[in-house]
């Protein structure tokens, strides 16, 4: 490490970006999570099943529109089933400017389940899927509920994609190294939509404007991911919400909106030897 001070272009404090999800589950499967608190009885759950289909159906198409409004490129880390689901969603999601993301085959299908061979099949069948519904190739990964293994990182590396997001254990951007190559780790959020299933939507708003505050304020250059999923952040209770940080975020000149796929190419690109590890936080005297 060089300890070379990390830097986003033109000296912006913070970058920000927005991750979507675009989500299913297998057969008769619902979401593990809902906002009913009531427990269903034995058999197929409908009312679940019919609660996740909402994100390809309605969800991912008004968070496009949130996107539109604000000018912002976003990243939509898509389950490649939904590109055989909802093949005009995800069509959209390119046609309008954002990122499509990796984000394995099913959401219920993990691979830390999986056997080496089998992982590896399943990150090159997903990539495959979503390249010919889109017509371009991802450039990046985030794993079914972040699940990832040791062998996760080497093999996106070897289909040649830019970034994963699996990892939460830096605060910024890095370039990683792996067996077959490098590749940059992006950390997500520690704090989704769907925290708030049973409580207020206002949590969302009070968490990051907060820490939008505190990261600009104290600790510039600072990163910013906001992850929400297409069935329940698509929805107006918690697109509403969004709407209100996206505002409040845009009125600042010094944020650098930006999609995953953007701030991969910029650190790999500009960033590979700068110190990004938490001494950098302390000022010298």
């Amino acid at each position: 490490m060089s300890g070379r001070a990390f830097a986003w272009p033109d000296g912006k404090r913070i970058a920000v970006t927005v991750n979507a999800m675009l989500e299913t589950w297998s057969e008769g499967k619902a979401p593990p999570y809902g906002v009913q608190a009531s427990q269903h009885k034995p058999g197929i759950d409908h009312a679940g099943i019919a609660w996740g289909s909402y994100g390809g159906k309605v969800g991912v198409w008004r968070l496009m529109a949130l996107l539109d409004r604000h000018g912002i490129r976003g990243t939509f880390c898509v389950n490649a089933r939904c590109a055989e689901i909802f093949p005009e969603a995800v069509q959209a999601i390119v046609a309008q400017g954002h990122d499509v993301a990796g984000h394995g085959y099913l959401q219920d299908q993990l691979l830390t389940g999986m056997g080496p061979d089998e992982e590896q099949a399943t990150i090159r069948r997903s990539l495959a899927i979503l390249e010919q519904a889109t017509g371009r190739r991802p450039t990046g990964w985030i794993s079914p509920v972040t699940a990832f293994t040791e062998h996760t990182r080497r093999f996106l590396a070897a289909d040649k994609l830019l970034w994963h997001g699996d990892a939460r254990d830096t605060d910024l951007p890095s370039v990683v190294e792996t067996a077959a190559g490098a590749i940059v780790q992006i950390p997500g959020s520690d704090f989704t939509d769907n925290r708030t299933l049973r409580s207020s939507p206002q949590d969302i708003w009070d968490v990051y404007k907060e820490t939008f505050d505190y990261l600009r304020a104290c600790e510039p250059p600072g990163f910013l991911a906001l992850s929400l999923h297409c069935h329940f952040g698509g929805r107006p209770m918690i697109t509403a919400v969004y709407e209100k940080i996206l505002g409040y975020m845009r009125a600042h000149d010094d944020v650098w909106f930006s999609s995953f796929g953007e701030i991969a190419r910029w650190v790999m690109d500009t960033q590979r030897d700068a110190d990004t590890h938490a001494r950098r936080l302390i000022k010298k005297v």
